[in-house]
C-alpha cells in the first residue's frame, strides 16, 4: 500500500472542512482534504444561502406552552418529527430545552456573536481570494409578516439585538415592501430587512470555489472514507480510494489523477474532523459522547411567472419556509424535521408549504426531479464544537454548526487554522472547546 505524507488531514469537504483546509494551506501547512463525495455535495449544497450577520441568537427550543402544544400535534409547518425519534432524542431535547431558557440563551448568544460578527467579512475575504465574489450579494434578506402581533413581537426582539450586538435592520411597512419586492403578496403587513447579511446564489458552487482555491494553494483532495481514520505512533492515517495520487495534480478536484489501482493511505501528524452530521461516527468510536442531533430539511427549485423577480431571500415568518433567488431558480427551503440521519426522505413539510409559497410569490414549474434533503449537525447548547480533542494529541474537532454552517464556515476555518498554527486567534475559542461536555 502506497503512503502519502501530509502535515494535516481534514476530514469533510463541506463548507467548514474546505475553509479549514484552505486556511491551513494558506499558512504553510501541507493539507489533504478527504471526503467520500466531491466538495460541497452534502449539507453545504442545499440551504437558504444566507450569511447571517444578524444571527447572534442561535435557534432555540420553544418554551411557550402554546408553541409546545402546537408542535406536539406534529402537523406544524416549520417543525415535524418522526415519532420513533422522540425516545432516542429525549436526552438531547431535554438539554436543548434547558439551554433555551432566556437567561441561558442570552449567555450562549454572547459567545455565539463573537463568531457571527466576523461571518460576512471573512466570507468576503475568502471569496475574493477564490475569485468567487460574484456568488455573494450584499442584499441582506427579509422576514415578512402576515399578522401585526408577530410583526411587533419580532421588531422588539431585533431592536434588542441592535442594542446588544449591533444588528442592522430596516423595518418596512406594506407599501414600502411592495416597492422593494413588487411580486410578493400584497396582503403582507410588512417586513424586517436584515441589511448586513450576504446572500449566496449557489452555496454548493461557493464551496467548490473555495476548494479550487485550496487546490491552487497546493492543497490536495482525495476521495476516501473518513471512518478509516486510525491513530498511529506518528499521528493519524486514513485510507483513500484506489487509483488516486494527486501528488502531481493539485488543481483538478473533480478528476484526481489515477496512477494505480492499489489503495493508498494518507498519514499526517494532525487530523481535523469536520464531518458535520456524520462527525459522531468517529467521535463515539474514539470515546467522546457529545450531545449531538440531526435536524433534516428539504429544498426544491422553481421557475417563476413571466416578468416576476425576487431580489432578496424572503422568510415567511408565520409559515416557516423561505424563498431564495438562486442560480437554478427560486429555492424553497423548509423548516426542521427530526428524523433518522440516514433514513429515507419524508418531504411532508415541502408538500405542505408549497401551495402557501405559491401565494406569496408566483412560482411555476418544479425544476428538480425530486426534493433535496440535507442534515444539520446540532449540539444541545447550540454552540459548535471547535478545538483540540482532549484525549488524542493531534486530533481537532470542527463541527456542530447547526443552521449556520454556511454562515460560520469561513470564520471557523480561520479560527481552527490560527489555533493549530499557534497564531493569535481572531476570537476567543474557549466557549466552543470540546471539554465543555
Amino acid at each position: 500500500m502506497r503512503k502519502l505524507r501530509f502535515d494535516t488531514i481534514v476530514l469533510g469537504a463541506g463548507m467548514v472542512g474546505v475553509c479549514v483546509a484552505a486556511h491551513l494551506q494558506a499558512r504553510g501547512r501541507s493539507v489533504a482534504l478527504v471526503d467520500i463525495k466531491q466538495a460541497g455535495e452534502e449539507t453545504s449544497f442545499g440551504n437558504a444561502g444566507l450569511i447571517q450577520r444578524e444571527g447572534v441568537y442561535p435557534y432555540a427550543f420553544p418554551r411557550q406552552f402554546d408553541a409546545l402544544m402546537r408542535y406536539a400535534r406534529n402537523n406544524a409547518l416549520d417543525v415535524r418529527y418522526h415519532p420513533e425519534m422522540l425516545i432516542k432524542l429525549a436526552p438531547f431535547l431535554w438539554r436543548y430545552w434547558r439551554n433555551s431558557h432566556p437567561d441561558n440563551h442570552a449567555r450562549i448568544a454572547r459567545s455565539y456573536a463573537t463568531l457571527i460578527q466576523h461571518s460576512v467579512t471573512e466570507h468576503r475575504a475568502l471569496a475574493r481570494q477564490a475569485n468567487a465574489s460574484a456568488l455573494l450579494k450584499p442584499s441582506g434578506w427579509m422576514r415578512v409578516f402576515r399578522t401585526a402581533k408577530r410583526y411587533d413581537t419580532e421588531l422588539q426582539a431585533v431592536e434588542r439585538w441592535k442594542r446588544e450586538f449591533g444588528v442592522a435592520y430596516t423595518a418596512l411597512d406594506s407599501p414600502t415592501l411592495q416597492r422593494v419586492e413588487p411580486n410578493l403578496d400584497a396582503a403582507l403587513l410588512g417586513a424586517i430587512h436584515y441589511t448586513d447579511a450576504d446572500a449566496c446564489s449557489d452555496p454548493g458552487n461557493l464551496v467548490k470555489a473555495y476548494a479550487q482555491y485550496f487546490a491552487a494553494l497546493g492543497g490536495q483532495f482525495f476521495l476516501g472514507d473518513a471512518r478509516s481514520l486510525a491513530q498511529r505512533p506518528d499521528g493519524w492515517s486514513v485510507k483513500i480510494a484506489a487509483g488516486q495520487d494527486n501528488s502531481g495534480d493539485s488543481g483538478d478536484l473533480a478528476n484526481p489523477s489515477a496512477m494505480q489501482d492499489a489503495p493508498a493511505e494518507i498519514t499526517a501528524s494532525a487530523a481535523v474532523i469536520a464531518l458535520g452530521p456524520w462527525a459522531d461516527q468517529l467521535t463515539r468510536r474514539l470515546g467522546y459522547d457529545f450531545p449531538l442531533a440531526v435536524k433534516r430539511g428539504y429544498h426544491m427549485h422553481y421557475a417563476t411567472a413571466p416578468q416576476a423577480h425576487l431580489d432578496h431571500p424572503v422568510l415567511d415568518a408565520e409559515r416557516g419556509y423561505l424563498l431564495a433567488p438562486m442560480t437554478r431558480g427560486i429555492r424553497l427551503t423548509t423548516g426542521i424535521e427530526f428524523g433518522p440521519r440516514d433514513g429515507k426522505k419524508t418531504p411532508l413539510q415541502l408538500a405542505a408549504v408549497e401551495p402557501i409559497a405559491r401565494t406569496l410569490f408566483p412560482l411555476t414549474d418544479r425544476l428538480d426531479p425530486e426534493p433535496w434533503m440535507g442534515r444539520r449537525p446540532c449540539t444541545a447548547d447550540m454552540l459548535p464544537i471547535i478545538g483540540p480533542a482532549p484525549r488524542h494529541p493531534g486530533l481537532w474537532f470542527s463541527f456542530g454548526h447547526a443552521h449556520h454552517g454556511l454562515t460560520l464556515g469561513a470564520v471557523t476555518g480561520r479560527l481552527v487554522a490560527e489555533m493549530m498554527t499557534g497564531q493569535a486567534t481572531l476570537v476567543d475559542p474557549s466557549p466552543f472547546r470540546p471539554e465543555r461536555f
